[in-house]
């Protein structure tokens, strides 16, 4: 009869053992992997945005097409209008805010305090937008195209 409890005690001992190891290794995941979903915004959908927003098309129709960013941004740097009379860059201008505003919530209690996009030549600003507070914390991204011998520059930064 004493050997059966013995034998008994021994099994609770080692099912405790492995409960408390079980315990530890699960504090340990949770630790680690909760420390990663700490940022708010993650690189690859700072470089999707820009590349998803040069595909886009814009409501300007110059008789052709409906323009898309990217062809919108030389058209408002060659100062062409739409069919409509409207320039070019403000419609540039104000489709990028839209589509910025609906795509990135900016404010104090979000996890998004701000955003800059910026389309730059080599001589001169194209366009710059700014939405709420710059901070240290960013994730920024650029895209380089070109067309007729002059090189453009659209870089987009998301302030966390």
């Amino acid at each position: 009869m004493k050997r059966k409890i013995k034998g008994q005690e021994e099994i609770v001992g080692f099912a405790l053992i492995i409960i408390i190891v079980a315990v530890i290794l699960l504090v340990i995941l949770g630790l680690s992997l909760g420390g990663k979903g700490k940022e708010a915004v993650q690189s690859y959908e700072v470089g999707s945005f820009i590349q998803t927003t040069l595909q886009y098309t814009s409501d300007c129709y110059n008789g052709i097409e409906y323009l898309p960013i990217l062809k919108l941004i030389f058209e408002c740097e060659n100062e062409n209008s739409c069919d409509d009379e409207r320039n070019t860059c403000d419609v540039l201008n104000s489709t990028l805010r839209e589509i910025s505003e609906k795509s990135w919530k900016v404010g104090e209690q979000a996890p998004i305090k701000g955003y800059k996009i910026r389309i730059v030549t080599e001589e001169r600003e194209v366009l710059l937008i700014k939405q709420g507070n710059e901070t240290k914390s960013y994730k920024s991204s650029m895209q380089s195209f070109s067309r007729q011998g002059i090189d453009y520059d659209m870089s987009f930064s998301v302030y966390y």
